[in-house]
């Protein structure tokens, strides 16, 4: 778990970073680039998040076998 809060503040710094440059340069490249990077890093999330449900899920009714 530490290891994915610490790239969550990655992805964030990440971003930040990126408008950051978007206001300071005008250039929509960086725009892209954060928006990119926002949409890998929510559906690893939803993806993650998905397995611990189904994880939790498997554990309060295992399959009868």
């Amino acid at each position: 778990m530490l290891v994915l809060r610490i790239l969550a503040v990655l992805v964030i710094i990440g971003v930040a970073g990126c408008v950051g440059a978007y206001f300071v340069t005008a250039d929509r490249r960086y725009l892209t680039i954060a928006f990119r990077l926002f949409r890998w890093a929510l559906i690893v999330a939803l993806g993650f998040f998905g397995l611990l449900l189904l994880e939790r899920v498997a554990v309060v009714a295992p399959l009868p076998f």
